[in-house]
């Protein structure tokens, strides 16, 4: 693994975007993963890790998270800014690098023009930016997962996710830190205390005063829901959280959604009507798991693999 970055621009001026980078990197089939709400790239190092001899894996920091920069007003996060600098970073991991891996899987025109593709796996709030990009006209985007995330998100589950971990700002310890982690993330699964202390370790960042915070600005959590939920409504008019359906049936290369059994994020009705609308879809649940899966356990790594690599 390496660690990377460049200048990206937005309309308050440049900004740094931190991402790490595994595999051969001459490899042609790129992975682009990008996490959750307050969350960061390092989540993605177990299956990144596993993946690693097949794709190269690109984990981007979104702004605000991470060791990206933090934005001067919390105004200034928003899709429309993530989805820019995600479309910087696949220019930039992509380039004019041979694509023979991907040949086969190419439309002719973009065979003739060496134009190269990635797929791309984002979870809960990565999932977002991963749809939004993959229904743009042309997307550079060969196939999709998304982790427990899909067009439809309700109000309370927003509202919940805002919360966790959000309002707190310091911990004395690692292991307090670690111990808080524990509990908000406590639907992910069975992870062991090696992948907990990881995820501890690299959600840090310390403070002058001393202890510790997360590795994200607190002012995300000050957002409003997403800064996506345009369908939402106060008074008498119903709280509809972010729908993007028609997002969702505009886009085109197959998807592979991960759903934990549990999540109130990825409603049951919402992962069904995926099927039967917009893109090719393969849709797969974990037992005692809520929002969201992992993506540390074989089980997961192997469901990622094998979507990408099948013909």
């Amino acid at each position: 693994m390496t660690s990377n970055g460049f200048w990206s621009l937005g309309p308050y001026g440049f900004h740094w975007i931190a991402y790490t980078d595994w595999g051969n990197p001459n490899n042609g089939h790129v992975l682009v993963c990008v996490h959750g709400l307050m969350r960061n790239s390092r989540d993605f190092d177990f299956l990144a890790h596993g993946l690693e001899r097949d794709f190269r894996v690109v984990c981007m920091d979104v702004v605000g998270r991470g060791r990206s920069d933090w934005l001067p007003q919390n105004r200034e996060y928003g899709f429309q800014l993530y989805q820019s600098d995600a479309a910087a970073l696949i220019a930039r991991v992509t380039g004019p690098r041979a694509t023979s891996r991907l040949s086969a899987l190419l439309p002719a025109r973009h065979r003739e023009e060496g134009r190269p593709w990635v797929d791309w796996l984002g979870t809960s709030m990565g999932g977002l930016i991963g749809m939004l990009l993959a229904a743009q006209p042309n997307s550079p985007i060969r196939r999709l997962v998304l982790n427990d995330v899909g067009p439809l998100v309700p109000w309370s589950a927003l509202m919940r996710l805002k919360g966790v971990l959000g309002r707190q700002t310091h911990f004395a310890s690692l292991e307090e830190l670690e111990a808080a982690l524990r509990e908000a993330c406590s639907e992910w699964g069975q992870l062991t205390d090696e992948q907990w202390r990881h995820m501890a370790e690299h959600s840090a960042r310390q403070l002058e005063g001393g202890g510790y915070g997360l590795a994200a600005d607190p002012g995300i959590a000050h957002l409003g829901p997403l800064e996506l939920s345009s369908g939402t409504r106060s008074g008498n008019q119903t709280l509809r959280g972010v729908d993007l359906w028609s997002v969702w049936d505009a886009i085109r290369c197959p998807v592979l959604v991960l759903r934990g059994k549990a999540s109130d994020v990825l409603l049951p009705d919402t992962a069904q009507q995926m099927l039967t609308r917009g893109p090719t879809t393969r849709v797969v649940e974990f037992e005692g798991i809520g929002h969201a899966p992992s993506l540390m356990t074989a089980d997961q790594i192997d469901l990622v693999r094998d979507f990408l690599l099948a013909s």
